[in-house]
């Protein structure tokens, strides 16, 4: 727990409500980087307010009315929540007030639920100013410490009522439950993916790069192009595979797109996925043949999860859209299938979800389309429709 030495301080308590001013000194430097299982403290919140996405740790103390002052028993409404780096703190200005969207309500909002006081939760948002203080906004991951829903270590995420409808399903049921839920989003133009891939696929140790999906290499956000050596936009559901190219839907969902070396991804085109061939020279760990390309081992979950988004999005349901399916075979060609399943499920299960996934698709929900991919929030649903 972090300590704090107070410089200054004048406040007050009435009927429950703190109103203060104070400057302070932390003691000691957090370790936190901002993911999800490793979470900045409260005191980093507050002093990286820089319209970044991160995860922030801290209790639960009251709910803001105001920039100097939190109610903190009689709450009167659900929309806003102050975290402190103790249980404890009444000083407002070592708090982080969070806004709470609409689907987090339910569950975490204090009068709902004013137990909720005094417990340690988790929150994924952009920390920039709530109340004309330090915040967290743009919320789209909470839950409380310590909770069966956690999110480390490729288990679920914590996601409000997002999945209500889909709770106790399997099966086909699941699956066109889990439609309804991801399906009508925002849908972006062939040209905005380039922007939306530089944000959802940020270097986190350097700002101004992207990670290359089947490389991994790091390199400018802005070496992008047809060139050798830039970096392009792969579909990873190749858009042959039901020939839907690079039109508003899934020609331009994120949630498949991702930036790779030009030369690795014409290497790639539109070939299933398995095991086997020969090593890529220029992406090591990469392996192709004939008919099929293995990723390396860091992002064959990734590769698996992206296709069981597109396979439960895409149902042809509505008119001129294709029906995506996912087989046991390679060389689909242009049908509407790829494959292949039992590998994707084996790539599910040997690389589970991790922070750079889960960030992305938080990205993905808050900033660009407004939808997530499931089996990164809920990594068992691959086995409960597959």
């Amino acid at each position: 727990m972090k300590v704090w030495k107070k410089r200054l301080f004048t406040g007050l308590i009435i009927a429950g409500i703190t109103i203060s001013s104070i400057s302070v000194t932390p003691e000691a430097n957090a370790a936190g980087t901002g993911t999800w299982s490793s979470p900045y403290d409260v005191y980093q919140a507050i002093t990286n307010q820089n319209g970044t996405t991160k995860t922030v740790q801290g209790y639960v103390v009251g709910k803001p009315i105001s920039y100097s002052a939190i109610e903190t028993s009689n709450f009167s409404d659900d929309y806003a929540l102050a975290l402190a780096d103790s249980a404890s703190q009444t000083q407002v200005s070592q708090m982080a007030y969070v806004q709470i969207p609409s689907n987090f309500r339910s569950t975490f909002g204090l009068k709902t639920n004013p137990t909720l006081k005094g417990k340690q939760i988790k929150v994924t948002g952009c920390l920039s100013s709530y109340f004309s203080r330090a915040g967290v906004k743009c919320v789209t991951a909470m839950e409380i410490v310590g909770s069966s829903g956690g999110s480390t270590g490729g288990g679920s995420t914590d996601t409000g009522t997002y999945y209500n409808t889909a709770e106790g399903k399997t099966g086909a049921t699941l699956k066109s439950a889990l439609h309804t839920i991801i399906d009508d989003h925002t849908e972006l133009s062939y040209d905005n993916v380039w922007d939306a891939l530089r944000y959802t696929d940020q270097d986190p140790r350097n700002s101004n790069n992207v990670i290359l999906l089947y490389t991994g290499r790091s390199q400018s956000k802005y070496d992008n192009g047809g060139l050798v050596d830039q970096w392009n936009r792969e579909h990873v559901w190749a858009k042959s595979h039901g020939d839907f190219g690079t039109t508003m839907g899934a020609g331009t969902d994120l949630h498949h797109l991702r930036p790779t070396d030009v030369s690795v991804n014409s290497s790639r085109g539109n070939k299933d996925f398995d095991y086997g061939g020969t090593q890529h020279s220029e992406a090591l760990g990469n392996y192709t043949d004939s008919d099929s390309w293995e990723p390396r081992d860091a992002v064959k979950g990734d590769v698996a999860r992206m296709l069981f988004y597109m396979a439960v999005r895409y149902e042809g349901d509505v008119f001129d859209e294709v029906d995506l399916e996912l087989n046991e075979y390679v060389n689909n060609g242009s049908a509407p299938f790829h494959g292949k399943l039992s590998v994707l499920k084996q790539w599910h299960a040997q690389d589970p979800v991790d922070d750079f996934e889960r960030n992305r698709n938080e990205i993905i929900f808050s900033k660009y389309q407004g939808n997530r991919n499931p089996f990164i929030d809920r990594p068992e649903w691959v086995e409960a429709i597959w």
